[in-house]
């Protein structure tokens, strides 16, 4: 009986195949959309979550400046600071004070305006950052301020090309530095920015030769377990209120970060943002619905002597029933295959353009198309219940 029902659903889709294919559109519009809106998002949030990652392993860093609210002025901190938080607070792998300014990065008659960072040995381990050519900076370069220079590879590639930069002289606004290394490239990071914009000098020297002060902007801190995250921001924020000498009750004028509640953050906001726009994406649906109900609806009033012809010979109300109900289940089915087709086509395109990850993610696939199924089921009853409650003397005499 249902095989029945289902050829004779295909026989009535294929004789009217524009009709049937114009219905369906809004199926295969919502389908794709929403196909497209969770594959996408899936791909930012992963994108996100890779690029926080390549930031450090289980880091934290202090900035000065409040926690929340408006930028305000505060005081750096110094390598002092550095120190007493690495001496007083177990756990950490490395803890590195550093300082970074814009400045412009000189060879020959070719210039590049960069990120200039002052670190010391630590930041590498901190930043988990590794040499992809030359060597680190030494302990006396460290301690001496020597300036030497250390490439991120965007600098490297735009000054150098394909020449090899280790041991060849270049400038830092008026300062001449020495190539020591390149940093091994980390890549465009989808939260703006480029972390390999960078050049980097020891500490020392770029406090006295570009800032003219001790003063250090950014602690970097590694770890060592990611369960001791927590309890190392409590020690930390009670040291720095300490040093700082913030009174009970006042607000804090720093703030220590952690990239894990970060990318939370980030990725709860994607997550929330993708929800959204699936949810709008699947009115098309629908309508879609609608656009089923109203063509089947009309379907019924066409075959209204065939409907009464197959009641006179035999045919049981559930029989008509069944029929028009699948005719309209399959109609929705194949609109949901077909927009999972070009949702999935749509964004493999978009993610290529966009530069993030293509994740599929089948669960949402299978939600789609039985969705879209349901939609044929709650769209359709109404017409194929008309259809089934027909009179078949008043059908047989219907024009």
């Amino acid at each position: 009986m249902i095989a029945n029902a289902f050829m004779l659903a295909l026989r009535e889709i294929r004789n009217n195949l524009m009709r049937a294919g114009l219905t369906t559109l809004g199926i295969v519009i919502g389908v794709a959309a929403v196909i497209a809106m969770v594959t996408l998002g899936n791909g930012a949030t992963q994108s996100v979550t890779s690029t926080i990652s390549t930031m450090g392993r289980n880091l934290l860093f202090v900035t000065p400046g409040l926690r929340r609210g408006p930028p305000s002025a505060a005081n750096d901190f110094t390598e002092a600071d550095a120190d007493a938080i690495e001496r007083g607070i177990s756990g950490l792998s490395a803890v590195a004070p550093s300082v970074s300014r814009s400045a412009v990065a000189v060879l020959g008659n070719r210039n590049r305006i960069t990120t200039l960072g002052g670190a010391t040995i630590p930041y590498f381990t901190a930043r988990d950052w590794q040499i992809a050519l030359g060597r680190e900076f030494s302990l006396s370069e460290v301690r001496s301020g020597k300036p030497v220079c250390i490439l991120g590879e965007t600098v490297r590639e735009d000054l150098f090309g394909d020449s090899d930069p280790v041991g060849q002289k270049m400038r830092v606004d008026k300062v001449a530095c020495e190539v020591i290394g390149v940093l091994v490239a980390k890549g465009k990071s989808s939260l703006g920015g480029d972390p390999d914009d960078l050049v980097l000098m020891p500490l020392h020297a770029v406090q006295r030769r570009f800032a003219g002060n001790n003063g250090v902007n950014t602690i970097w801190l590694s770890v060592g377990d990611a369960s001791d995250i927590p309890r190392v921001k409590e020690q930390i924020t009670t040291l720095m209120r300490s040093r700082r000498h913030i009174a009970d009750g006042a607000a804090d004028d720093f703030s220590v970060n952690d990239l894990q509640e970060i990318s939370s953050v980030i990725t709860t906001t994607t997550g929330v943002l993708t929800a959204f726009l699936s949810a709008v994406a699947a009115v098309s649906l629908l309508v879609g619905g609608i656009g089923i109900m109203n063509i089947m609806l009309v379907s019924v009033t066409e075959r209204t002597r065939e409907i009464g012809i197959r009641l006179a010979i035999g045919a049981r109300a559930r029989d008509v029933l069944l029929q028009f109900l699948i005719e309209a289940v399959v109609m929705s089915a194949s609109g949901g295959i077909v927009g999972v087709v070009l949702g999935l086509a749509g964004s493999a395109a978009l993610a290529n353009v966009l530069d993030v990850p293509f994740i599929v993610s089948p669960g949402i696939i299978v939600i789609a198309v039985l969705f879209s199924a349901g939609v044929g089921v709650a769209f359709g009853f109404f017409p194929a219940r008309r259809a089934a409650r027909m009179d078949p003397i008043e059908a047989l005499r219907h024009e």
